[in-house]
């Protein structure tokens, strides 16, 4: 695993279903689909359209979250993002 400095995301939108463009706080920007996360747990609601659109940025934890308290951890969809 190659050795990165912790990022944050600090701009996300849906774009098409499941699909969000990532800007990240060194300003690598691009696309994932984030239909594998949902189905279990704390995701399993988001596979509800409406409430999967409900995402935003929180500052403070510099990822996406839901109103349900489902986030995913920055450092995940960064490596994810630069390893396509």
């Amino acid at each position: 695993m190659k050795n990165i400095v912790a990022r944050e995301v600090i701009e996300a939108r849906i774009i098409k279903d499941y699909s969000v463009e990532f800007v990240f706080d060194d300003l690598k920007r691009g696309v994932l689909d984030l239909r594998k996360y949902l189905g279990r747990g704390v995701f399993k609601g988001l596979l509800d359209p409406k409430k999967f659109s409900q995402m935003k940025v929180d500052a403070e934890l510099g990822t996406i979250c839901w109103p349900n308290g489902a986030d995913i951890a920055p450092d995940r969809l960064y490596m994810e993002l630069i390893e396509r």
